[in-house]
């Protein structure tokens, strides 16, 4: 009546959403019968944050999460409540990256005085980062997924814009890998301490962001003509696996047929 929803009268059985409307008990008179709640309903629910953790609360936490660790690298405590602690990302890069052209690997020294080699030319070039290639950074319970993305890019030199890559958390559950995107103002820190520190049970993934969400205005011309390029490249291969697989097929079938010539049935 309220949310106009719709449904099988066979399937109406079925619904045991708690759709609920301010200073109401139930919209349904039918006891454990309630009618779904609409999509902005469920989304109001999601966005109502808990209170975040007290001092107290956090220091327990840090406690019990330490007390796990089977190397250094454990979380700290401050003194005004935030901590500091490690946190690993896999890249799962699927395309090309873009590095300044002819640069040197950067050293201690510009690291420390935070000189960014990719200022230093103009030259570009792209290359695949390993599929299995993990980096592990120290960052605070203030640091944001955008910011632990920036911090990526930079530490790989990749001067390609940030808005093209996700963060994602990736969970195991009932045998099955689950990738959730984490929004840009989530802080990863705080959900390895949640999680502790195995990373069977959460582990962060660097992704590219989701073709629907991107925003191609980032790109240059020659970065969108490479992308077409790539995808050209794939399709090709992609036929050339199908091929293989068919032609194999092909022969088998050939084969089986061949030495089943002459004999009855």
């Amino acid at each position: 009546a309220d949310c106009r929803y719709t449904c099988h009268q066979e399937c109406r059985s079925l619904i045991q959403l708690d759709c609920r409307r301010p200073g109401q008990v139930q919209l349904s008179p039918e006891g454990t019968l309630l009618p779904p709640c609409c999509q902005n309903a469920t989304q109001t629910v999601e966005e109502e944050k808990p209170e975040p953790p007290t001092i107290q609360e956090i220091k327990q936490k840090i406690e019990k999460y330490n007390a796990k660790v089977t190397n250094c690298l454990l979380m700290k405590l401050n003194d005004d409540g935030t901590y500091t602690g490690f946190i690993k990302v896999h890249l799962k890069l699927r395309r090309p990256v873009t590095v300044p052209a002819g640069i040197r690997p950067q050293s201690i020294y510009d690291a420390l005085k935070e000189v960014n080699l990719a200022d230093m030319t103009d030259k570009r070039t792209s290359f695949y980062l390993p599929l299995d290639a993990i980096k592990q950074l120290h960052i605070s319970s203030t640091t944001t997924v955008s910011e632990v993305i920036q911090g990526l890019l930079k530490k790989f030199m990749v001067v390609d814009n940030p808005q093209k890559f996700a963060l994602f958390k990736e969970m195991r559950k009932d045998g099955q890998v689950l990738f959730q995107k984490l929004p840009l103002t989530e802080y990863p820190l705080y959900l390895r301490l949640l999680a502790g520190p195995d990373t069977d049970v959460l582990s962060f993934v660097l992704k590219e962001n989701e073709t629907g969400e991107v925003e191609w205005d980032a790109f240059s011309i020659p970065e969108l003509q490479n992308f077409l390029m790539i995808l050209d490249k794939e399709e090709k291969e992609k036929i050339q696996q199908v091929q293989r697989k068919y032609e194999k097929f092909k022969q088998r079938l050939q084969q089986t047929l061949k030495e089943a010539r002459g004999k009855p049935g």
